[in-house]
């Protein structure tokens, strides 16, 4: 590492990340301060029906001020396997299951001041979970939208859908779901 850490305060812990300012040293022997967003990570899917329709969910995000549209995602909890947390999330957020879940890439949100990585996974094989949806309850507004994989494509290239995690979960699902199946 360029960096050598000389001392780290945690500021913050909170139920979504914390807050840490590490005081560091440059090979030059220059001091500098750097914060850092720590997160455990999250899992995102992109659920898609045999038909080419894409599950999305319209919610609230606070720190906008409105609804948006995006994939169903959420944090993982300390430890927890992503493709399991994608799995939970999915039922959690659309009342729905997957047969099948591939792993599509994981991704760096904003690695100037966070660490927060997200796993996104591609879900086929949907069917209505017994159980119907289990959201917490700030996601209690969310609300469900189901639309052909090119449409969802067209809103991202018109700008219309401008969450990173979902722009790039959609383009590398319909880059994925595009190829020819192998031959037998």
């Amino acid at each position: 590492m360029e960096l050598r850490r000389l001392k780290r305060d945690i500021l913050y812990r909170g139920k979504v990340f914390d807050l840490i300012v590490d005081e560091v040293e440059y090979p030059s022997g220059n001091r500098g301060v750097r914060e850092v967003a720590h997160h455990p990570g999250g899992a995102v899917v992109v659920p898609v029906f045999d038909d080419l329709t894409v599950l999305l969910v319209r919610q609230l995000r606070y720190p906008l001020g409105w609804h948006i549209i995006e994939l169903p995602a959420g944090k993982l909890s300390a430890g927890e396997d992503p493709l399991r947390a994608a799995h939970r999330e999915l039922e959690e957020e659309t009342g729905y299951l997957a047969d099948s879940m591939e792993k599509i890439v994981s991704i760096y949100t904003t690695p100037g001041f966070c660490d927060e990585e997200l796993h996104l996974y591609l879900a086929r094989g949907l069917r209505p979970s017994p159980h119907g949806h289990r959201r917490e309850e700030g996601e209690f507004s969310m609300t469900l939208l189901a639309l052909p994989l090119a449409e969802a494509i067209r809103r991202v290239e018109a700008s219309e859908l401008q969450d990173a995690k979902t722009i790039i979960g959609l383009l590398l699902a319909e880059r994925i779901l595009r190829k020819p199946a192998p031959s037998p």
